[in-house]
């Protein structure tokens, strides 16, 4: 069974890809995903905050009590072995892929230009073969438009791709007005991939504290469906590649993301729920499948289910929503309503 697929002018042994999570914080971690048989690994991703810290840090080490005496000089670091988090994570890059044969995909994640060109730069020197940009802005004041955040996005693409040669993936959020002009205009600036969607999360609130607290829901099966609706729609209208992430978790997941026009689909809930043997099961429940329904690649599948190819394109859209509403009837036992 032909399994390859292609992703951002990469040629991935399948489409299976463990995206950005704990589990390749480390060389080992990302040793286990490739011997899992993964098709490529987005290492995880390096923060606008880690690189902010950073320029901090050499600042207050280089002007820390200059003003009292020349001595003062001797409080300089030795910037060839000054350990900071962000050149931390090159090395990993590094490593990576002297390590393992499959395509390594570095992650940026922040809201601003800052030092991500310089860091893209050196991600790239680092061998890596693409990069992610995982742009997160959450605009909370009434005065910021949503052309601006969209300018945003638009910006922070242009300028990364401006510094680099390696193929730009943008992974976006569910939450623009108008998602096919945003990816649109986003594939017009070079973006070589999008990744639908970002997952972003919430925080809770602690009614005995008082207190604002983090959670940490990992994805299930059912959180799919909003990437697979997306992906479906624009396939063959943008003219970029397609990766579906949030709520891949079985071999199923991955063949209705591929039918709906992806040429990856990316995992990371399940590989921490289940282990990254996870994988090998997957690909082989999948090729199972695709013989048992006459297919002979992937390639031959991806897109078969998009919008432009199904009988019923308007299933994509309102109609959806209407039918949805009209396949609950109320129970004759007065127990409330069932599903028809």
């Amino acid at each position: 069974m032909d399994l390859t697929t292609t992703y951002m002018g990469l040629t991935l042994k399948n489409p299976v890809v463990p995206s950005s999570s704990p589990i390749s914080h480390s060389l080992d971690g990302i040793r286990k995903l490739e011997d899992a048989g993964a098709g490529a690994v987005v290492i995880h991703s390096l923060f606008e905050e880690q690189i902010t810290m950073e320029s901090y840090q050499l600042d207050h080490y280089l002007n820390y009590a200059t003003e009292s005496f020349a001595e003062a000089l001797t409080y300089f670091p030795d910037l060839e072995s000054f350990n900071v988090g962000p050149d931390e994570y090159v090395e990993l890059v590094s490593q990576a892929k002297k390590a393992v044969d499959i395509p390594i995909i570095g992650s940026l994640n922040g809201v601003s230009n800052g030092g991500w060109v310089e860091y893209a730069k050196k991600i790239e020197q680092a061998g890596a073969d693409g990069l992610e940009l995982n742009i997160y802005y959450l605009p909370t004041s009434a005065t910021v438009a949503g052309t601006q955040v969209e300018e945003l996005y638009l910006n922070i693409l242009q300028t990364v791709k401006s510094g680099v040669s390696i193929p730009v993936a943008v992974k976006l959020n569910p939450f623009f007005s108008s998602i096919p002009n945003m990816v649109d205009k986003l594939a017009g600036a070079g973006a070589d991939a999008l990744v639908l969607f970002n997952r972003f999360y919430q925080p809770d609130l602690n009614i005995d504290a008082l207190e604002v607290e983090p959670t940490h829901l990992l994805s299930s099966s059912g959180d799919i469906l909003l990437s697979l609706r997306w992906t479906a729609i624009l396939y063959g209208r943008v003219e970029t590649d397609f990766a579906i992430t949030n709520g891949v978790h079985t071999h199923e997941d991955v063949l209705k993301g591929l039918m709906a026009g992806a040429k990856i689909t990316m995992m990371a809930s399940e590989l921490l729920q289940n282990g990254v043997g996870r994988i090998g099961e997957i690909l082989e429940q999948m090729s199972t499948w695709m013989e048992e329904h006459e297919y002979k690649s992937v390639q031959q599948m991806q897109g078969s289910m998009s919008q432009k190819n199904v009988t019923e394109p308007g299933s994509f859209e309102r109609a959806n929503y209407m039918k949805v509403l009209e396949s609950w009837r109320p129970d004759p036992a007065g127990l409330g309503f069932k599903k028809l």
